[in-house]
């Protein structure tokens, strides 16, 4: 079990008489690249924010390295540098450069020398293809540039495992490929991943193990090969039947 980071356990999340999430378990291993998919409103992100304790849950346990991280008192902060996470929308700061946004929360949140984070953040730059850019500011690039941005700031904090919240669905068509491929890179290179995703083709092709999701439940999870090729659920084989022939 020594290769077990994060399992959750009967979690649920209403907002108000709202249930979002019900009765949800499962489990992320080192190296696993799980992708979460299923229809908008099912309750994909907010399961991403829950586990990023950017949502507190209504109940259930959350364990990372089998602490539960849910219970009160727990450092929020310093538990995100383990487990970072990517958002749809960027949310890089725009008042800072490149090169800013991914030096600031390594010496904020991990106390890190400004020298050494620096280095540090060029190194993931570089490994995005964002180096030229590091003194523009997030309004002088592209989605997909700041997406890559995103990704090497997420990076720079030496996270055990980085959740992705649909990363490409606020990008035009064209950029989706250029994130798409930095992702597939990292999951060569053995990064434990999170992936809300509508993009299937990545799912399928990329992932090790694909959760389905619909109306606030895992109605099916398995290997790519068994949820893509003989899915078992009649609700899964609707939502994947426009997708299995491409």
């Amino acid at each position: 079990m020594e290769d077990m980071i994060l399992q959750v356990n009967h979690l649920s999340k209403s907002f108000g008489s709202h249930e979002v999430l019900r009765d949800i378990d499962f489990t992320v291993k080192k190296g696993d690249v799980t992708s979460i998919i299923g229809a908008s409103g099912s309750g994909k992100s907010t399961l991403l924010r829950c586990i990023n304790l950017l949502e507190i849950p209504t109940s259930g346990e959350i364990l990372y390295h089998g602490k539960n991280v849910a219970a009160k008192g727990v450092n929020a902060p310093a538990y995100r540098s383990h487990v970072g996470m990517v958002f749809q929308s960027f949310n890089l700061f725009n008042n800072m450069t490149v090169l800013e946004n991914c030096i600031v929360g390594q010496v904020k949140v991990l106390k890190r020398g400004r020298e050494e984070a620096k280095a540090h953040a060029l190194q993931y730059l570089e490994k995005v293809g964002m180096t030229p850019y590091i003194n523009a500011k997030p309004r002088q690039i592209s989605g997909g540039q700041k997406q890559r941005v995103a990704i090497a700031r997420a990076l720079a904090m030496d996270p055990e495992v980085l959740l992705f919240d649909e990363p490409t669905s606020a990008l035009d068509p064209e950029m989706v490929g250029e994130v798409l491929s930095v992702m597939r890179g990292l999951a060569r290179e053995g990064m434990t991943m999170l992936v809300v995703t509508h993009e299937m083709a990545f799912a399928r092709d990329v992932s090790n193990h694909v959760v389905y999701m619909n109306g606030g439940v895992i109605c099916e999870e398995g290997t790519p090969e068994e949820l893509f090729g003989s899915p078992q659920k009649q609700e899964t084989r609707d939502f994947l039947s426009r997708f299995r022939n491409n």
